[in-house]
């Protein structure tokens, strides 16, 4: 239900903001207002899963995702769309670090955990897209209206799930070595993956509409085409135990690949919606590798009472890439179409795997005395 209600902001944000004339910066601009609010949550979700249970950040999380959704419907002045950006990245922090320290808490297998909350995610990213395109084409407040009613819904089976302890006190210089988390085996690579696929979802939430839209492609066709990169993020969810197996390697190799290169292609081919749709569809796959094995990561090569902490480091990296990247894309298109500009940072995101299959990674080089031997 989150999810929904997020897949319908990540269509009619940048469609709105373009029918109101705001510019391709403008909007890119627009998407990182919500990420620097939810970078500076995440730096606090450390603290806060140690101090009140994360069963209360998932319900306001819902209660904040609706009330994003139903700002807009009140007007579309540039201060409302910017509260709506805040509240939006609060619920995004508040909810993807509290539902991911639930599932890991709930299952013998942290990447069986955030595989399962990954595919109902994905299930909501599917729907929510392509049903904000189509009820677009009836109302423009018609997907927010929806979005919002979906979004206080969620707080039905919230209510109803465990009411976990708060995480132990912080005691990272014991276990750790004296090591900053982000810089500990697993978790630093965690971190690279998780902000890969941040750079690969601010796209997708900005950018790819844009360039579809200047591109000539229906409100509703946009819709669908978004809705095929959140569905094929289920099969790379899905396979993330499989991929995991393989090595931290391979996963970092697997995922950024996929996920740059499809961007990369879906910029090139906008025109041609059968080919945009099977580039969209490549780099979903990619996107749900790294958001699934990079967070599965963190969690087991850190002690039990510090996956909080972890995944809320590793949740710091992703919020950053939602900030940065639609940031440098505001630049970029200042100089060059917004079509060009995609291919380039889909290349750009892709760019990094030759070396990362070349020099691997410090996953166990340097030894992690908290964690069971990753392999290569």
């Amino acid at each position: 239900m989150f999810s929904y209600s997020l897949g319908t902001l990540s269509v009619v944000v940048p469609l709105l903001a373009v029918g109101i004339g705001y510019s391709a910066s403008q909007i890119g601009l627009l998407v990182a207002v919500a990420a620097v609010a939810q970078i500076a949550t995440r730096l606090c979700m450390g603290a806060l899963v140690r101090a009140c249970a994360d069963k209360w950040f998932l319900l306001t999380a819902a209660v904040m995702i609706a009330g994003s959704c139903a700002l807009i419907t009140l007007s579309d002045s540039l201060l409302i769309f910017t509260l709506a950006q805040l509240v939006q990245g609060m619920a995004r922090a508040l909810f993807w670090t509290s539902s991911q320290t639930h599932a890991v808490r709930t299952s013998l297998s942290p990447v069986q955990g955030l595989r399962n909350v990954n595919l109902a995610a994905g299930f909501g990213a599917l729907i929510g897209p392509a049903a904000a395109g189509y009820f677009w084409e009836a109302s423009t407040k018609l997907p927010l209206l929806m979005g919002a009613a979906t979004g206080s819904l969620a707080v039905i089976p919230l209510l109803l799930i465990i009411k976990f302890p708060p995480f132990a006190a912080k005691n990272s210089a014991a276990r750790g070595k004296g090591k900053r988390l982000w810089r500990r085996p697993g978790v630093d690579t965690a971190c690279w993956m998780n902000a890969a696929a941040g750079g690969w979802k601010s796209l997708l939430d900005s950018y790819v509409p844009l360039v579809l839209s200047l591109a000539g492609q229906p409100a509703a066709a946009i819709g669908i085409l978004i809705s095929v990169a959140n569905a094929t993020v289920l099969a790379g969810s899905a396979a993330g135990g499989w991929v995991r197996a393989k090595g931290i390697r391979a996963s970092l190799s697997m995922g950024v690949l996929a996920a740059g290169l499809g961007l990369a292609a879906a910029g090139f081919f906008a025109g041609w919606a059968v080919v945009a749709a099977a580039a969209l569809a490549l780099s979903g796959i990619g996107a749900g590798i790294l958001q699934t094995v990079g967070p599965a990561i963190a969690a087991e090569t850190v002690h039990p009472e510090e996956r909080g902490d972890a995944l809320a480091v590793t949740g710091t990296f992703r919020a950053s890439a939602l900030f940065l990247v639609p940031v440098g894309m505001a630049g970029l298109v200042t100089v060059v179409p917004a079509t060009p500009a995609l291919l380039a940072a889909g290349l750009l995101l892709a760019a990094p795997a030759a070396a990362i299959w070349r020099q691997g990674t410090r996953g166990t080089e340097d030894g992690a005395a908290d964690a069971a031997p990753i392999p290569y």
